[in-house]
């Protein structure tokens, strides 16, 4: 599919004399890589190492808002239903088609030298479930995993597809407790399931936060970046 075979990013250079670590951070429903610039160069002032890249999900039309066409990493044909979203109504072919450009941005960063065991690779809502579709299949073992706000999209087939190569490395999930876009009790059954599944899982709450990056879970977002890439 054409449509999907070449995604563009937002890239945010290492600020420092040194890039020895690399963060993949993919945005959310009608978001766009610019969206996260500001979180990413907020990140950048303290780890002058780290590389973003911000990738741009492809347009597509969106069925829960009548069809619209806007970035996205996949279809929505509706929101906050727990049965739905772990149902077969998924969009399997917006899934494993984003997959493909994902994984395609992620090799070429490898092929240019930096290795796998140096990359993060995260993202929020839609972004984090293409984070965990993607990273939980690699082959690449990764420094770290990020998921803000989501889900395992297609939960049994990754689970199913899941590599070895990610089975010890640091999973950090976070979600506000008043998300009324994904409901937190995802979040937490997400996590749950990994963590029932041998996964090194951290999962973070935050008191009154909805669908968005709230202060304290940036920072503890940092942390563990500062953690896995040092």
């Amino acid at each position: 599919m054409s449509m999907s075979s070449e995604l563009t990013s937002v890239v945010r250079q290492a600020r420092g004399p040194q890039h020895t670590a690399t963060v993949f951070f993919l945005h959310g429903l009608g978001d766009t890589g610019s969206g996260w610039a500001p979180v990413a160069d907020e990140i950048g002032r303290t780890m002058p190492h780290v590389k973003f890249i911000l990738p741009n999900a492809p347009i597509r039309p969106i069925t829960i808002n009548g069809g619209f066409h806007m970035p996205a990493w996949f279809d929505v044909t509706e929101l906050g239903n727990v049965e739905s979203m772990l149902s077969s109504i998924e969009d399997d072919n917006g899934i494993l088609s984003s997959m493909t450009s994902i994984n395609r941005l992620i090799r070429d960063e490898v092929d240019s030298g930096m290795p796998a065991r140096r990359i993060v690779v995260g993202g929020f809502s839609q972004g984090c479930a293409m984070t965990l579709a993607t990273a939980l299949t690699s082959e690449y073992k990764f420094a770290g995993i990020i998921g803000l706000s989501g889900f395992i999209p297609l939960r049994d087939k990754i689970l199913s597809m899941a590599a070895d190569a990610n089975k010890t490395t640091p999973i950090f999930l976070a979600h506000g407790d008043s998300d009324s876009v994904i409901p937190f009790q995802f979040g937490k059954m997400t996590s749950e399931l990994l963590i029932s599944r041998g996964y090194d899982v951290t999962f973070k709450s935050y008191a009154r936060l909805g669908h968005s990056l709230g202060t304290a879970e940036s920072r503890d977002m940092t942390a563990f970046l500062q953690r896995v890439i040092p």
